[in-house]
């Protein structure tokens, strides 16, 4: 999805109309994985300065709301966006710096949409963080 071509193509099959905003939002959400609205908006700007911040807002929002990208907020932390959506994979938080990577399901499909007890919620999304310290931190704790 890193091609306008690709970028496009996203837009048109979600039934949105291609705009430069629109346009500028997603190829800064791809190219920035785990960034967070002001890493965007300032991407979006360094190509296109006449975006409007509500715009980028705008385009976050009805992204995530149709399943084009994905939100991110683990516990604590500020919302972060990635456009790898529809597939089982999970994340890992370090808990000194904040920093996040992808974690692909050691299962491989989905088997936490199976909950022991549902309370009568129809179950769509499951959602794994997991929590730890990243090898930078690591480094730096030995040192110090």
């Amino acid at each position: 999805m890193t091609s306008l071509d690709g970028i496009e193509q996203v837009l048109k099959e979600a039934s949105m109309r291609v705009t430069q905003p629109r346009v500028a939002v997603l190829a800064a959400v791809a190219a920035h994985p785990h960034a967070d609205t002001e890493t965007i908006i300032s991407a979006v700007h360094s190509e296109h300065p006449t975006v409007s911040h509500q715009a980028v807002y705008d385009s976050l929002k009805l992204f995530t709301s149709l399943g084009v990208i994905r939100q991110i907020q683990p516990q604590g932390h500020i919302a972060r966006y990635e456009t790898r959506v529809g597939d089982n994979h999970h994340h890992v938080v370090c808990r000194q710096c904040g920093s996040l990577a992808d974690v692909d399901c050691a299962v491989g499909g989905a088997p936490c949409l199976h909950a022991s007890e549902d309370h009568g919620f129809k179950i769509d999304e499951a959602e794994v963080i997991y929590w730890g310290t990243c090898p930078e931190c690591q480094a730096k704790n030995l040192g110090g």
